[in-house]
C-alpha cells in the first residue's frame, strides 16, 4: 500500500466511526426520551393510584394536615342534606358520626340519592369538601368486595 492509498482508508474508517458514533448517539437519544416518557406515564398513575383514601371521621380529624391536598372522601349521604347550589348541589355525609359538609361542582350521578354511601373526589376549601367527582357504590359486586367497610359504616352509624 502506498503512502495516499494508507491515509484514504484511514480517513474512510474514521468517517465510517463518526457516522456509528453519530447514530449510537441519535440511538441513545431516542430511548432516553422513551424512557422518560414512560416514566412519567408510570409517575402519573401511580400519583392517581395513591390519592389517599379517607373515611369522613379520619378527614376531620386529619383536616389541618390534608390543607387543600386531593384526596377521596367517604361516608353516606345525610338523609335530608340534599339541596341545589350554583352549579352543583351541596349535602353533607358521614361517617362514624362525624359530618363532612359537601360542595360538589356539575351534575351528581343518576343514583345520587339520600343515605347511599358515596366515594368523594376533591379537598378541603375552608371547612367544606369542594367535590368535582362522586362514587356511587351500589352494584352487588361492590357490595361483596367492600363487604367490611360497608359493615364497619352501618356499625359506626349514627342514631337519628
Amino acid at each position: 500500500m502506498t503512502g495516499s492509498e494508507g491515509t484514504r482508508t484511514a480517513e474512510a474508517t474514521a468517517g465510517g466511526g463518526r457516522r456509528f458514533e453519530r447514530s449510537r448517539l441519535r440511538l441513545g437519544l431516542v430511548l432516553a426520551v422513551i424512557c422518560g416518557a414512560l416514566a412519567f406515564l408510570v409517575l402519573q398513575g401511580l400519583g392517581n393510584a395513591t390519592t389517599y383514601f379517607y373515611n369522613a371521621d379520619e378527614a376531620l380529624a386529619r383536616r389541618a394536615d390534608l390543607g387543600d391536598d386531593r384526596f377521596r372522601l367517604q361516608g353516606t349521604v345525610v338523609p335530608g342534606s340534599v339541596r341545589p347550589e350554583g352549579d352543583g348541589v351541596a349535602f353533607r355525609v358521614e361517617f362514624a358520626c362525624a359530618t363532612v359538609d359537601v360542595r360538589h361542582r356539575g351534575d351528581p350521578p343518576e343514583l345520587f340519592a339520600d343515605g347511599i354511601p358515596v366515594v368523594l373526589e376533591g379537598g378541603f376549601e375552608g371547612d367544606t369538601y369542594a367535590s368535582d367527582r362522586i362514587l356511587v357504590r351500589h352494584t352487588s359486586e361492590y357490595r361483596t368486595e367492600e363487604a367490611d367497610r360497608l359493615a364497619l359504616a352501618a356499625e359506626q352509624g349514627c342514631a337519628r
